[in-house]
């Protein structure tokens, strides 16, 4: 059975939008369950990786409930935050009041990562986690990146990996196909939102597809972290 929020082509944002629409008010929660936790460790290293400076402007793509922007933040940058989903960005503008008022805070927009609406050359820093893979192209989301980066700029790209090891991606697509799907249905109510991870999965290049295209699109410097065997990756590349 196809899976009710992955649809390819033109109407895929729509579906995207619908899902995390429907798991907003649970989402950290549940990443922390399926993932053990080990979310916010890869995002430390996506943040140590980015090593952003006081007064950088950073761009964090499909931001969600605002994690890798708030980190930027932390270290000094001036962080704007975009995602498609309204849902998400109000739990993210809520985070705001419970952070500490020491850093300037994130600014929150409603966007498309595909269109980003700022001009070329805008940001030292741009950053997108677990988002890339859920855009209708995410060739032109890429592209995007490039063009909003300034000259020397560093781009990030956190997302759901596929290991090389054929055991060890047997038993993680299992784990997705399996047990994931029941923390959706347990602590939101829908098996189907969470599906859609190893569904959209299954339609992604993954880390070296990506790795491949960042050099196509003449970024230097790329290099592919790969987490836990694979099952997660960060790619860092720079914009010439």
């Amino acid at each position: 059975m196809a899976n009710p929020f992955y649809q390819p082509g033109e109407h895929r944002s729509e579906k995207v939008n619908d899902l995390f629409g429907a798991i907003a008010p649970r989402y950290d929660r549940i990443n922390d369950l399926q993932s053990f936790g080990l979310h916010r460790l890869w995002k430390r290293q996506l943040i140590r990786l980015a090593n952003p400076k006081v007064g950088e402007h950073a761009l964090d793509l499909c931001c969600g409930t605002g994690d890798i922007a708030f980190a930027l933040a932390t270290k000094g940058a001036q962080v704007v935050g975009i995602d498609f989903s309204e849902p998400m960005l109000q739990v993210a503008r809520r985070r705001i009041k419970q952070r500490s008022p020491e850093a300037l805070p994130p600014k929150f927009l409603q966007g498309d990562a595909q269109q980003i609406p700022f001009p070329d050359e805008s940001f030292e820093i741009v950053t997108i986690g677990y988002g890339l893979r859920n855009l209708s192209s995410w060739e032109t989301g890429l592209r995007e990146m490039i063009r909003v980066a300034r000259p020397g700029g560093r781009l990030l790209i956190l997302d759901f990996g596929k290991p090389d090891n054929a055991l060890w991606r047997i038993f993680y697509f299992g784990y997705l196909k399996w047990f994931v799907p029941v923390f959706g249905k347990i602590f939101c109510g829908n098996s189907a939102a969470y599906s859609y991870i190893l569904e959209s999965l299954k339609h992604y290049p993954a880390q070296h597809g990506v790795a491949v295209k960042l050099r196509e699109l003449g970024l230097i410097n790329v290099r592919v972290l790969n987490l836990l065997g694979g099952i997660m990756s960060i790619h860092y590349a720079e914009k010439a």
